[in-house]
């Protein structure tokens, strides 16, 4: 077997594009659905909380999407695109603070909404770069612009489910815009 080292970018790309990573875009958008319709109803922190256990609902949810469809979710951890990704992942520990500090000094819990959707949206820069798709980083800008409008310019009723809708969106356009992940040519 060829290590990944003796692989050119384009082959690592490709492998990873064929093992199947759409399930990441299916679990965000049914996560970040529920919070979005669950935040008309429930209080600014309770959306604020929600937008932060997300993180943590994402990653097992597309598990289980690959596994009752008899896949590993990126199957081949060792993998240099598979760990980047991942990699990018973790890095979002650290917009956590900054959300959480923001909407505690300004008193609007909303600001955690707005913080995990952004960041979950810069998510996808990496992960199209490892997939060679610019469907990343197209769905990163657009969704962090997308949600700074909907910060500033939704009722405020509305503000968490208009956040949650544009990164609901970004979901949407990853999953008819971007390469077919998983399949072959």
């Amino acid at each position: 077997m060829t290590q990944p080292r003796d692989k050119s970018l384009r082959e690592l790309q490709r492998e990873f594009q064929l093992a199947g990573n759409n399930s990441m875009p299916i679990a965000g958008l049914i996560c970040w659905s529920a919070l979005g319709v669950a935040a008309l109803f429930i209080s600014e922190r309770a959306a604020g909380t929600g937008a932060l256990y997300i993180m943590l609902g994402v990653l097992p949810l597309a598990w289980a999407l690959e596994r009752a469809r008899g896949r590993n979710l990126f199957s081949g951890a060792d993998h240099p695109m598979t760990k980047l990704f991942l990699q990018s992942i973790a890095g979002l520990v650290f917009f956590i603070p900054i959300a959480v500090i923001a909407a505690n000094v300004s008193g609007d819990a909303t600001l955690v909404v707005l913080g995990m959707a952004v960041a979950v949206g810069l998510i996808w820069i990496p992960f199209g770069w490892a997939a060679d798709d610019p469907v990343g980083l197209r769905r990163g800008i657009g969704q962090a612009i997308g949600c700074y409008a909907a910060y500033l310019f939704a009722p405020d009723a509305w503000k968490g489910s208009a956040i949650c809708a544009v990164v609901v969106l970004g979901y949407v356009y990853v999953l008819s815009a971007g390469k077919k992940l998983g399949e072959t040519e």
